[in-house]
């Protein structure tokens, strides 16, 4: 079975992502297609890149990265969830994928944004960076306002219409995902 991250791409205090990423995980896992776990950055508390040889060298010398590395090697697909920051995404997301090379290749992406714009600037910068790592990146995407699906930019209420839009994107994931793990074996 398709073994999915949802990758909670934030560490700030205060953050929108957790509660994000715990109604992508509740929508997700009621579906019996993958396997659902949420990834959290924070637990990782990776240091600004501080490895000596590139990432496609995979010749990793800290611990934090050898975890880092195991937690994504062991997964087939992921599902960012994380806000947009200075039309861009969050410096500990861009750090974190930055760490690896291997691990990520030939793998599948789904997002799940937020922000003044529902995150879409975000994704865009998203999508160029999972291309140089080899992550095939789907279509479908949720992109959630702050200013309607958070009360008081904090309260995660989403409007109903994004549960359609989640649906969409977990097929295509799932799709891809499958697709993908049979080139990897």
């Amino acid at each position: 079975m398709l073994k999915t991250g949802i990758i909670i791409g934030s560490t700030r205090p205060g953050r929108n992502a957790e509660q994000v990423a715990k109604w992508v995980y509740d929508f997700a896992s009621k579906r019996n297609d993958a396997e659902y776990e949420l990834v959290d950055l924070k637990d990782y508390n990776l240091p600004l890149l501080d490895e000596a040889y590139p990432a496609s060298f995979g010749q990793y010398s800290n611990e934090h990265t050898k975890v880092w590395a195991e937690k994504i090697k062991s997964l087939d697909a992921f599902i960012f969830v994380n806000g947009e920051y200075n039309h861009s995404i969050p410096g500990a997301l861009k750090n974190a994928l930055d760490y690896l090379y291997a691990e990520w290749n030939n793998k599948a992406a789904g997002f799940v944004t937020y922000g003044s714009a529902g995150g879409a600037r975000a994704v865009e910068q998203l999508r160029l960076v999972l291309s140089e790592l080899q992550v095939a990146h789907v279509r479908a995407q949720v992109l959630l306002s702050l200013y309607t699906d958070f009360e008081n930019f904090s309260v995660f209420k989403p409007a109903p219409l994004h549960a359609d839009n989640l649906k969409t994107m977990l097929d295509q994931l799932n799709s891809w995902g499958n697709a993908l793990k049979t080139l990897r074996e």
